[in-house]
């Protein structure tokens, strides 16, 4: 997985030492942008990292133990079919005292995990928020159902869930977020607690974010590589998924004609009397050969899970880039600001006009201002440059504190997805041997058959 898209590099001291010597020429006056940016307005200071100890999920067991067909009535008081799942939490430090703890259970719809994801997402934009669970079937062989009330797949969305859980509650800093236990433990009043965080307004609009991507003028490399890096993670995903899909039916096909081998040695026994005994034993073998292949593409769906859980971190990985886009978006703009009222104050102060202006024209027409006019509106400029300029170091240092956080959490998602990529494709490569030696095993036992006739 590793050759298909080389992973950014690290450059952090170089880029680092630039941005130390851009936030002097702040200081000095200068509107230039460092590569950095602010987070969004009336955002909460972040958490401090938990140790491994400290997570969530070394507290208590988190289970989504089950899951519910349900019908009833939405917003628009229509009615609906929905899956519902049973989240059981159970403390950790009780058990380890050989007492036996309580499990607290609740109910949640997808739709409330969707909702915590967005919040996480816009509360926590340095973060690689784990991605949830696919709400429709993709990249299926076509044996296997795409309806999302299909029991199957939703035993498999119940794992998923369960997997997200999991990775937010041993998610060093997400762990400790009071909305997210609040999630678990908390079943009514649970949405209205969301909503009066008031995340919705926090959120960047697609316009914002889309405009942000294609007018940026100072890009950090290191979050450039890591968007390029993301797209072609998720397409070589994507392609293996496909080629999967297709390996499986081809499978599905050849394990099913093995049961016309299996009917037509039974045939073929009924009409021999010395080697009917050796024929009937063989299609026994292939009958037995041929239903096991449900069972074993079953199986299969689980890695292809794994891998389909990276192909959406793929997107994870796009929303911190697109979030630093847009921050530093803003402070160029901030910036640009800068640099322009400081263009009228010299100006106004000098009385001369560098660049043509619809004010320049107005006042060659219809006289000068007075002294005290100009003063005035100096004044106002010189007051408005300060604030600016406060304002544009400050965003400098928040901003600089996004990018030491981000990267952080993206090296720790980098180890996280080696290690789990790696475990994923060894356990598919042993479930490949394992049914090659079943297929071995199956014309062993039909040639020992064949032998006794």
């Amino acid at each position: 997985m590793e050759s298909a898209a080389a992973e950014p590099s690290d450059s952090r001291p170089r880029e680092e030492a630039a941005e130390e010597k851009e936030e002097e020429e702040d200081g000095d006056g200068a509107a230039a942008a460092p590569r950095s940016g602010p987070p969004p307005a009336e955002q909460p200071p972040a958490p401090a990292a938990a140790t491994m100890e400290d997570c969530l999920s070394k507290k208590i067991e988190i289970t989504v133990s089950e899951a519910e067909k349900r019908t009833g009535r939405n917003a628009m008081n229509m009615q609906e079919t929905y899956t519902a799942y049973l989240i059981e939490t159970r403390a950790v430090e009780s058990q380890n005292e050989g007492q036996c703890s309580p499990v607290d259970s609740l109910w949640r719809r997808y739709s409330e995990f969707e909702l915590l994801r967005n919040y996480l997402l816009v509360i926590y934009p340095h973060i690689v928020v784990p991605p949830l669970p696919e709400k429709r079937a993709d990249f299926v062989w076509h044996k296997l159902s795409a309806d999302n009330m299909d029991p199957d797949f939703v035993e498999r969305r119940r794992i998923g869930l369960e997997n997200f859980l999991l990775r937010v509650a041993s998610h060093p800093v997400l762990c400790q977020d009071n909305i997210f236990y609040s999630f678990l433990t908390q079943e009514g009043g649970w949405k209205e607690m969301v909503n009066e965080t008031g995340f919705q307004l926090k959120a960047d609009s697609r316009l914002k974010a889309l405009n942000a991507t294609f007018r940026v003028k100072n890009p950090d490399k290191r979050f450039t590589e890591l968007k390029h890096y993301s797209d072609e993670l998720q397409s070589v995903i994507s392609h293996l998924l496909r080629v999967r899909a297709r390996v499986a039916d081809r499978l599905y096909g050849v394990y099913k004609v093995h049961g016309n081998y299996g009917r037509v040695f039974s045939e073929w026994s009924a009409i021999e009397k010395e080697m009917g005994d050796g024929l009937q034993s063989a299609g026994h073998h292939m009958d037995v050969y041929a239903a096991s292949i449900d069972d074993i593409l079953e199986e299969e769906e689980h890695y292809a899970d794994q891998l389909k859980e990276y192909l959406f971190y793929a997107e994870a990985l796009r929303a911190v880039c697109r979030k630093h886009e847009l921050m530093q978006y803003d402070l160029e703009m901030a910036a640009q600001d800068l640099t322009s009222k400081k263009q009228q104050c010299e100006e106004l102060a000098t009385g001369t006009v560098r660049t043509f202006s619809l004010k320049g024209m107005t006042s060659k027409l219809f006289g000068q201002e007075t002294p005290e006019q100009r003063e005035a509106k100096i004044k106002v400029l010189e007051e408005q440059i300060q604030e600016g300029e406060e304002q544009l170091k400050s965003k400098n240092l928040e901003g600089r504190d996004f990018v030491k956080s981000a990267w952080a959490d993206i090296e720790r998602f980098k180890e996280q997805k080696n290690h789990d990529l790696k475990e994923a494709l060894i356990s598919y490569a042993v479930m490949q041997i394992s049914m090659c030696k079943k297929g071995i095993q199956v014309w062993t036992n039909a040639k020992e058959c064949f032998s006794k006739m």
